[in-house]
């Protein structure tokens, strides 16, 4: 290596020693960051990121970006939540459109990068959100008594044999996807109380989704499912299935419901806007259906609402810090991998080759 390459690499190590420096002397300025990813800061220690101090970092777009949990096909919710959408335009005087996101850490990744501003977070994919992403959440689905929740249920076929829990070691059980609360967070740690213990008495099936597990169970697929009760619910108000198909053996305590939560960076004025635009907000009559009677966003707080859920993440080794959400995430997209290679294997095969020479 000749003398100028050295010294170029000299003054480029220099440089970059510089700005580690640099960066970790910022980091160091943050006097509490708790279980935050380290781009983000919590000196109020109320669990979420604070706004950023550097006015220049506080975002103020033209159009807002809103997306609501995946926890069924995105394509219904798109309906569901336009007469939100239309209103939430007039609220803030911006454009606002709405993202169908296909999985939870799509979601997530889409507000850590920015591109997504306003989302309903599914229960368990919350924490991450928040840790990961920068997520605030404020409200959730509920009524003049407040935020409504839900519970696990575990679903059988009514013809099948199955009459408690510990039934079913050794058969087919449905799971939704790794960072759910109610479809595989919750059964980790409830489960083994009534006599079942995943990866022991059974192998979790990941169906991809609360819905995907009911139309199993339905199907023969699985001989029961763990879902949320008010996707359930929602599926039987639709006629999507009909309940007296399905027998529930299993009921867990109440967990809160999906969260919405806007962007930390978002300008604090336009952040405390739209937050007010959600609580002032009533559903119509289609959506407080669609939403098993809850009729408005009701407001939470993610250190006091979402405690019992963080203690259930704990308590079955998933914490909200990036190894786990890094772990799951490749899970997820090898489920989906999975199924897609299935799809592929299920379609019939044609032995026509084109432009075959004739005889």
């Amino acid at each position: 290596m000749d003398r100028a390459n050295r010294i170029g690499l000299t003054i480029l190590g220099a440089f970059a020693g510089m700005v580690f420096t640099q960066a970790a002397f910022a980091q160091d300025t943050c006097k509490n960051r708790g279980e935050l990813d380290t781009q983000y800061c919590d000196e109020n220690k109320d669990l979420v990121a604070d706004a950023p101090t550097d006015p220049k970092k506080q975002k103020d777009p033209s159009t807002l970006v809103f997306a609501y949990t995946p926890v069924e096909d995105p394509a219904v919710y798109a309906n569901v939540f336009k007469p939100f959408v239309e209103y939430l335009k007039t609220c803030t005087g911006k454009n606002v459109v709405y993202y169908p996101v296909q999985s939870n850490s799509a979601e997530i990744e889409a507000m850590r990068s920015g591109r997504l501003h306003v989302a309903g977070f599914s229960t368990g994919p919350t924490g991450f959100a928040v840790n990961l992403a920068g997520a605030v959440p404020f409200s959730a689905k509920g009524t003049e008594k407040g935020p409504q929740g839900y519970h696990l249920i575990s679903l059988v076929k009514k013809d099948s044999p199955y009459q408690k829990l510990s039934d079913l070691k050794g058969k087919k059980v449905a799971h939704t996807s790794p960072s759910s609360n109610s479809g595989n967070l919750a059964p980790q740690v409830l489960y083994p109380l009534e006599g079942l213990k995943p990866n022991d008495d059974y192998k979790p099936l990941m169906s991809g989704g609360h819905d995907k597990s009911v139309l199993g169970v339905l199907s023969g697929d699985y001989d029961m499912g763990g879902v949320a009760s008010d996707v359930y619910e929602r599926m039987v108000t639709r006629g999507t299935v009909k309940g007296d198909d399905f027998r529930i053996i299993y009921k867990s305590p109440i967990f809160p419901t999906s969260s919405f939560a806007y962007a930390h960076d978002l300008k604090p004025d336009l952040a405390k806007k739209v937050v007010k635009c959600f609580l002032d907000f009533r559903f119509p009559p289609e959506m407080t259906k669609e939403f098993n009677g809850d009729d408005r966003f009701a407001p939470i707080t993610y250190k006091d609402t979402w405690k019992v859920v963080r203690d259930i993440a704990v308590g079955s080794g998933t914490p909200y810090n990036k190894a786990a959400y890094d772990a799951e995430t490749r899970r997820e997209a090898e489920a989906e991998a999975k199924k897609e290679a299935a799809k592929r294997a299920a379609q019939p095969q044609t032995n026509v080759v084109p432009n075959a020479p004739k005889q």
